[in-house]
């Protein structure tokens, strides 16, 4: 099964909003394991894959580096999105936490 870079990004976002989180908590970093492939499908499912390296070469034809300073979320109506740009506050701070 092919991957794009972008699907498996969007899997991993996913999972990180999974649990509901307080928008002043102490941010985590996300734990992505070597070898495995994390996809978002078309019904908006989340799976996680083992990889090998026999077809390593097809799964990095048409993939695209995630920027830096890329936020993913979960819209209101479910679902998922990601924006490039600022999101932190200067001093820190989540930008688009509860007042």
């Amino acid at each position: 099964m092919a991957f794009s870079t972008k699907t498996f990004a969007l899997a991993l976002v996913l999972g990180a909003f999974a649990a509901p989180a307080s928008a002043q908590a102490q941010a985590t970093p996300w734990e992505l394991k070597p070898d495995t492939g994390y996809a978002y499908d078309k019904d908006g499912k989340t799976f996680s894959y083992k990889m090998g390296t026999n077809n390593a070469g097809d799964l990095l034809k048409g993939a695209k580096k995630v920027p830096k300073g890329t936020l993913f979320f979960i819209g209101q109506n479910g679902q998922l999105y990601m924006r490039s740009g600022p999101y932190l506050e200067g001093d820190g701070t989540f930008k688009f936490g509860s007042n």
